[in-house]
């Protein structure tokens, strides 16, 4: 599963990558949060949470 950023309703607020470093980053456009590149939720296991905490609702799955 690929996450994906939704930056229309991504508030920058960093929950995901608190919550998953290994596949969220804040970038320079605004603070908004983008997907690591290469980052793949079925090698990591805080994908959900980061969907759960993202206040939002901006992060949902693809396939890649």
């Amino acid at each position: 599963m690929i996450p994906k950023v939704e930056h229309d309703l991504c508030i920058g607020c960093g929950s995901c990558e608190a919550v998953c470093p290994s596949i969220f980053e804040l970038g320079d456009d605004n603070g908004l949060s983008h997907v690591i590149e290469g980052a793949d939720c079925n090698l990591s296991d805080c994908c959900e949470q980061a969907v759960e905490e993202c206040p939002a609702g901006a992060i949902s799955f693809g396939e890649e």
